[in-house]
């Protein structure tokens, strides 16, 4: 039996390996559109959030990172993104789902400063919290608040230090 469930999580973490490769990416437009740009469908506004995105620091083996206020969970940045686009979507997406807000500003935890952080309009119509430009997304890997288990995947997608830097 325990064989199965090691075989099991193995087959899991290829499959969403293989999806974050660059193949599983597309790019995004280099325009940003307004934060306040409504969902275009009602399937992607079940996507979008009820509230704001809440942001806090945390102390992980890696250090003080930031992390999704609510639960916990760590956030992390995708260096294929660029000009303050996120280039993660479809298949990306699945395994590293965006932190997603209502439009307006994070709630943000002591020691972060609103001026560090943004949103951006996605391509599939939802709005993203970034932090210092850089979109910012969860791993799906992580079960619990402080996992890590994304970091350095692909050497393309790293936990955020609470300056805003990648951790290598």
């Amino acid at each position: 039996m325990r064989t199965l469930t090691v075989a099991g999580t193995l087959l899991g973490l290829t499959l969403v390996v293989a999806a974050c490769s660059s193949g599983g990416a597309t790019t995004a437009p280099a325009t940003v559109a307004p934060a306040s740009q409504a969902p275009a469908s009602s399937a992607l506004a079940s996507q979008a959030p009820a509230a704001a995105a809440s942001v806090k620091l945390a102390d992980t083996s890696l250090g003080s990172v930031v992390v999704d206020g609510t639960s916990g969970k760590t956030l992390y940045v995708f260096l294929a993104d660029s000009g303050g686009a996120s280039a993660c979507y479809d298949k990306c997406a699945a395994s590293w789902p965006a932190l997603l807000s209502d439009g307006s500003a994070p709630t943000l935890g002591t020691g972060l400063d609103a001026a560090d952080f943004g949103t951006i309009a996605r391509t599939d119509g939802t709005t993203q919290v970034t932090f210092y430009g850089m979109p910012l997304y969860f791993f799906a890997g992580d079960a619990a608040a402080g996992d890590t288990k994304g970091q350095a995947l692909n050497d393309k997608w790293f936990v955020v230090g609470a300056d805003g830097k990648p951790i290598k």
